[in-house]
């Protein structure tokens, strides 16, 4: 059907939606009493599964019951509760079940990670990142190459738009790496952009820095869960990822890595080694030496967060049931309706900063506002819509396709549209 910018599109998609079972399966926020705000923020904290609290729940059930027993005798025992969800979360990175786990956070994984994969020379010691990136991989790589005693100023090749213009586009990154791959060691890019919204193309990002003898990692956080990944395929040498956004395993949410299966058992590469990443056929012989095991899991430090695994997998079984690909349908239509909405509104009132094409975006769309940061929230929030705003002026809207309508999108949209009649009103 043609997209048009209505309320009455709005609700004959919702009506066409073969998702719009999965909303029911979460808990959404209330405005008021019965009536659900418009929560737009899955990209900052993705909402609570019904069956997140269930299942922790059974842990702490079986915590009472059986105490330390429950490693092993628990229904489903501690000791390999990580592997339950290792299938999901190998499908969402396309990857092999060898290639992923679930652990840590985020930033750790990046710390790890960096520590095998970031291995400089004199002569090629460089790490390509995008300028304004988010802080956490910012202090991590810079961490990283102070701690091989070179400098951040000089080893850094970052990546900025060109003048006039705020998203990067990819020739310029493929440039980048072909003019500077010689002393560039990693190349490490979010594989969403988290300001923005932009998607970028890992397989011809990957392609590029492996023909110029780099190693290739991205950070995941904005991606995984929003848009179909290939990692395996794409040759990424390895992910890191947080589960708190489009994950919804909640605030703290344990994080996931991928490492390509190249890597899985290269006794050379360095890492930084933990107990539970040791050999499970000796792990509880409590042996001197470590014993990596082989893929991902030889990464693992210590045993795994139950019931914050918990909560993942009653979001990874949604995702199992409703699938990516499905996901990703729906992802581009109530984009799509989103990006039409906001081209309607009265010209000056707002700038998508999002590429305007779905093969350059996740969910998200970033624009800007003619309105302090702090009266649009506050504004907005009135409204019964919870959306994010960051400085000075940009307003990220995610419609999670799990959770969102395209009627959330069109309410979003009209708040906008009603300030903006009222601000042209007053001059």
């Amino acid at each position: 059907m043609r997209i048009e910018p209505t309320e009455a599109c709005a609700k004959e998609l919702d009506a066409k939606d073969p998702l719009a079972s999965f909303r029911e399966k979460f808990h959404i926020p209330e405005f008021k009493p019965g009536q659900p705000y418009v929560y737009l923020t899955g990209h900052s904290l993705g909402l609570q599964p019904l069956k997140a609290k269930e299942y922790i729940n059974a842990e702490l059930r079986d915590w009472a019951r059986l105490g330390v027993e429950a490693h092993f005798h628990a229904e489903n025992p501690w000791a390999s509760y990580h592997e339950l969800v290792t299938n999901s979360l190998a499908r969402l990175a396309g990857a092999a079940p060898l290639e992923v786990v679930a652990m840590n956070s985020i930033s750790v994984n990046l710390h790890l990670m960096l520590t095998s994969f970031y291995r400089p020379t004199t002569a090629r010691h460089g790490i390509l990142v995008e300028a304004g990136a988010f802080p956490s991989d910012q202090y991590a790589v810079d961490s990283h190459i102070r701690f091989h005693g070179f400098s951040p100023e000089k080893a850094l090749v970052e990546l900025a738009p060109r003048p006039g213009e705020e998203t990067l586009r990819t020739e310029d990154i493929l440039a980048k790496i072909e003019a500077e791959g010689d002393r560039i060691a990693l190349i490490l890019l979010g594989s969403v952009q988290y300001l923005t919204g932009q998607a970028f193309d890992i397989a011809a990002i990957a392609a590029a820095g492996r023909r110029k003898g780099c190693l290739v990692g991205f950070d995941l956080a904005h991606g995984i869960g929003n848009l179909p990944l290939r990692l395996h395929d794409d040759g990424v040498d390895f992910a890191v990822w947080g589960s708190y956004k489009y994950l919804n395993a909640g605030p703290g949410g344990v994080g996931g890595c991928f490492v390509h299966e190249r890597h899985a058992r290269d006794a050379k590469l360095p890492r930084f080694e933990g107990w539970w990443g040791h050999d499970k056929k000796t792990r509880w012989a409590m042996p001197r030496r470590f014993s990596p095991l082989p893929g991902a899991e030889g990464w693992q430090l210590s045993n795994p967060p139950i019931f914050q695994l918990a909560a993942l997998r009653a979001s990874l079984e949604l995702f199992d049931a409703a699938t990516i690909a499905g996901l990703r349908k729906k992802s581009e239509l109530l984009s799509g309706y989103l990006a039409a909405c906001l081209k309607a509104l009265p010209e000056g009132s707002c700038r998508m900063i999002t590429p305007d094409a779905p093969s350059e975006r996740g969910c998200q769309i970033s624009f800007h506002v003619h309105e302090p940061k702090e009266r649009l929230v506050k504004r907005l929030n009135e409204s019964g819509i919870i959306c994010d705003v960051r400085e000075p002026d940009v307003v990220r809207a995610a419609p999670v396709p799990l959770y969102n309508r395209f009627i959330d999108v069109y309410r979003l949209t009209q708040a906008l549209h009603t300030h903006a009649k009222t601000k042209a009103a007053a001059r």
